[in-house]
């Protein structure tokens, strides 16, 4: 191990470069893999793929974020029911977090819900105006909101599986399954 070495926890670097080096309408989406130092479950890991997405302009408001999630959800997983809930993330404010209900039907959905029946797909929120103070944006001017999800817990829920280590264990008759993805 290197301790002068951090791995990338997030892609949100992405964002800011691109915030510096453009001015608005910005409209832009960050892939990358991403490593936590979480503990591994059938619902989280410590490595995962993570796309987010930043939307800069005038009036951008909450509501444009909501709706744009509404459209995300129903596009992915229908007319599932989905709820945000209030949360803290440091460079959005007011923020929250996205969950489809996931359904209570056996042992294992109870055990990936921790019995709620939610499951949770993506933290979102307004960017706050300090950031883009930051980046040289004005905040009098223009605002935006940003989100961000892990790929494996959105296919998690696309395809009923019930433990995300599936993905990692390099096993080719699931994998194989995923190779159109």
């Amino acid at each position: 191990t290197n301790p002068d070495v951090l791995l990338r926890t997030h892609t949100s670097s992405v964002q800011i470069r691109y915030m510096e080096k453009n001015e608005p309408p910005i409209r832009i989406l960050s892939p990358g893999r991403v490593f936590r130092n979480e503990a591994v479950s059938s619902r989280s890991h410590c490595i995962f793929h993570q796309i987010e997405g930043l939307y800069i302009d005038e009036n951008v408001s909450f509501a444009d974020l909501k709706q744009t999630i509404q459209f995300f959800t129903t596009e992915l997983f229908g007319k599932s029911k989905i709820r945000m809930r209030p949360s803290y993330f440091p460079f959005t404010e007011p923020s929250a977090e996205v969950d489809v209900y996931w359904g209570l039907n056996s042992e294992t959905d109870y055990r990936i819900t921790k019995g709620t029946g939610w499951l949770e797909i993506m933290g979102c929120g307004m960017v706050d105006p300090a950031v883009l103070k930051n980046v040289n944006i004005d905040p009098d001017k223009y605002s935006g909101y940003a989100f961000g999800m892990g790929i494996e817990r959105i296919v998690m829920l696309l395809y009923q599986m019930s433990d995300i280590r599936m993905f990692f264990e390099n096993d080719i008759r699931t994998l194989e399954q995923f190779k159109s993805l």
